[in-house]
């Protein structure tokens, strides 16, 4: 898709009292985005705006360039855009091949074609050997790898994902997250990843979108928000760890441990200079030396605590 795959302007939505969304303004561009908030920020009914199950209270929305509060955009919504809800979208009394063919055939496709990419997406998220099986015997995973496979059966250009982890044991969480990043960058779909976890987002996404009660909180490269600290190196050394540790308090450098062998340590205005010329006195060799990053966690938590002041 060139361009912005979603754009937002001043979209707003109100449950009441409650305001959902207030005046959210973005452009999401192509690629594995993470919609990042904490829960009740409103992704969820952002999705539902998206797809044209609610309507805007004001301001307008396009997704893949078609407007989803007209019936005709909605119709060909269904086939440029695959949807993963949170909730079970599960059919009683189906086996895994017909919930997928039929979903398949919502979309439009003919039912030859919907039956054989069933079957494909099925392999695909590991259910082949479970493809028959009632629904109701299917475990939280399964259903949740079952439900990433309804919104592939149709091959869309951008996938929403809300929340594909919930509920998964540390194995199914695994999966998820490598099935998830293998279609951004190795399929090359366009994904919005809606999820509270930051370390889903950082293993599948390469940008986040980030909102809070409902507004524009922050966005960009997970890279660039994340990005080195200048004054903070992470140190591995080899030898005696203790009068390195006594030599960097002597000279006024804070300094954390980090494993056995591993320190994180501010420098001063020498940079690293002082550091080796530290190891050296103390009769150790710094093996490797790199900036610390900060993680998307505490970019996250920075950003919230500023919102609320």
């Amino acid at each position: 898709m060139p361009g912005p795959v979603i754009h937002l302007e001043k979209l707003d939505k109100r449950f009441g009292r409650i305001r959902a969304l207030a005046e959210l303004s973005t452009e999401i561009p192509p690629g594995p985005i993470g919609l990042l908030g904490p829960n009740g920020a409103g992704k969820t009914t952002l999705l539902k705006l998206l797809l044209g199950q609610l309507r805007p209270d004001g301001g307008r929305a396009r997704i893949a360039g078609l407007d989803p509060s007209r019936r005709g955009d909605r119709l060909a919504l269904r086939r440029v855009v695959g949807y993963m809800p949170e909730s079970d979208c599960l059919i009683p009394h189906m086996n895994a091949v017909e919930l997928v063919t039929t979903l398949g055939r919502v979309t439009g496709m003919s039912p030859r074609d919907a039956m054989t990419r069933a079957h494909e997406v099925l392999d695909y998220v590991g259910l082949e050997e479970s493809r028959y099986r009632a629904l109701d015997e299917y475990s939280t995973g399964m259903k949740q790898r079952l439900k990433l496979a309804q919104a592939l059966v149709h091959d869309p250009d951008l996938l929403l994902l809300d929340e594909p982890t919930n509920g998964l044991d540390p194995k199914g969480r695994r999966h998820m997250l490598e099935l998830v990043h293998d279609l951004g960058h190795d399929q090359g779909k366009n994904i919005l990843l809606c999820s509270h976890l930051l370390p889903d987002v950082e293993k599948t996404c390469d940008e986040v979108v980030v909102i809070h009660r409902g507004r524009m909180l922050d966005s960009g490269s997970i890279a660039s928000m994340s990005q080195a600290d200048a004054h903070w190196v992470r140190a591995r050394v080899q030898g005696e760890v203790e009068p390195f540790v006594q030599s960097l308090a002597a000279a006024g450098l804070p300094y954390e441990r980090d494993g056995v062998r591993g320190l994180r340590v501010q420098l001063d205005e020498r940079g690293g200079d002082s550091l080796f010329a530290l190891a050296a006195s103390s009769h150790v060799a710094v093996t490797s030396l790199e900036p610390v990053r900060s993680s998307l966690e505490e970019v996250f938590l920075a950003a919230l605590s500023e919102a609320e002041a």
